[in-house]
């Protein structure tokens, strides 16, 4: 199949022009896999609009964002239900959240606003702006700032007021702030446009990645907890591993730092990709996490212009092969492992819905 190639590959990635499209045949069986998909989600939906568990937004965001990304007229109906939910849930901070005293991260704020600002956004309904707008100011003020190794990065809850940052919680906010830039444009005349501080955060993320040993390139979850395992050299420097998701989730977060596909950073990172590269698991974590796993692959790589693996596999075409083999009859997907939730079908669906959608270029 020809291709045009873009000056060089990148460490056994093939970077692309224009992403070729799926063959007909496979596009006609994402379409058909969304429809089922998203047709079980809208029988799961609870008449108030939300999704499995109210105090979490963002387990109604992420349906909302698969069904607009979808671009299935019959959902419209679920769409604006959820839409008056999750606006139910804007605080007068800005952020889209319901707190909650008894959980250690509060009522994760952060989190959940970025999920379900880029759902609104989604959706594509100017009339959404001033809710978007209040929800980057939201996000933006939980940057933390400090001296320490948190400075630039993000938590779960500003309101929470602890010393706490991951690069889950900072991919989130760099995703969300990046893809509603567009929204400022609707901010009132005379009104400062907020965003991030991206040199902060790029540092940030810098700080998670791997420099050396077997997951070189790749990202640890933060500082502190080895999610991923950790190693100690001879000098006696302790590193915490990298794993799979959290490795696109710092890959998404470079690129969305504008580094270019050249960049030393983004080449490792692409580097760790190809040598890790497989959706039987998520490496370093087994089953945990396997749908978030397929959804930040292709929100990654589809955002950083990369088409091929180690100059053979087309991630595109493995991801939905992938996804869709695990579809059930009714439509929808679950995790039997549930750390991270994932035996929750309304979330896995809506992930597995996602990666549909990225992987086959129906949305970026």
């Amino acid at each position: 199949m020809k291709k045009a190639v873009w000056l060089f590959g990148l460490l056994g990635f093939t970077v692309i022009v224009r992403a070729e499209p799926l063959s007909p045949e496979m596009m006609a069986q994402v379409k058909g896999s969304l429809q089922k998909g998203v047709s079980w989600l809208q029988a799961q939906q609870k008449p108030n609009g939300s999704w499995s568990e109210e105090k979490m937004p963002a387990l109604s965001a992420l349906p909302l964002w698969a069904m607009a990304a979808a671009g299935i007229p019959t959902t419209e109906p679920s769409q604006k239900k959820a839409v008056a939910f999750l606006l139910s849930c804007q605080n007068p901070d800005g952020g889209v959240y319901v707190n909650n005293p008894d959980r250690k991260g509060g009522g994760l704020g952060n989190y959940n606003t970025c999920i379900s600002v880029m759902a609104l956004f989604a959706t594509g309904r100017k009339d959404l702006m001033p809710a978007v707008l209040k929800a980057r100011a939201y996000i933006a003020s939980s940057q933390h700032y400090g001296d320490d190794s948190h400075d630039g990065g993000f938590g779960y809850d500003q309101s929470a007021r602890r010393l706490y940052t991951d690069l889950n919680n900072t991919h989130y906010a760099l995703d969300a702030m990046r893809r509603t830039q567009a929204a400022e444009d609707f901010r009132p005349a005379g009104e400062k446009r907020v965003d991030v501080n991206w040199d902060s955060a790029l540092k940030y993320v810098e700080r998670m990645q791997n420099t050396e040993g077997d997951t070189k390139g790749g990202f640890a979850y933060n500082t502190t907890d080895p999610k991923g395992g950790a190693v100690t050299n001879a000098q006696g420097k302790v590193t915490l591993l990298a794993y799979g998701s959290i490795s696109y989730a710092g890959l998404l977060s470079l690129i969305h730092a504008q580094l270019t596909p050249s960049d030393p950073r983004v080449r490792s990172a692409l580097d760790y990709a190809s040598k890790h590269w497989t959706l039987e698991e998520n490496p370093g974590q087994g089953q945990q996490g396997i749908y978030f796993y397929y959804n930040i692959i292709s929100r990654a790589l589809s955002a950083s212009g990369v088409e091929e693996v180690r100059d053979t596999i087309r991630w595109r075409e493995d991801v939905v092969r992938k996804v869709l083999a695990l579809q059930k009859a009714d439509g929808s997907w679950v995790n039997e492992n549930n750390r991270w939730w994932e035996n929750d079908p309304v979330l896995a669906t809506a992930y597995a819905l996602l990666a549909l959608e990225f992987a086959s270029g129906l949305t970026r």
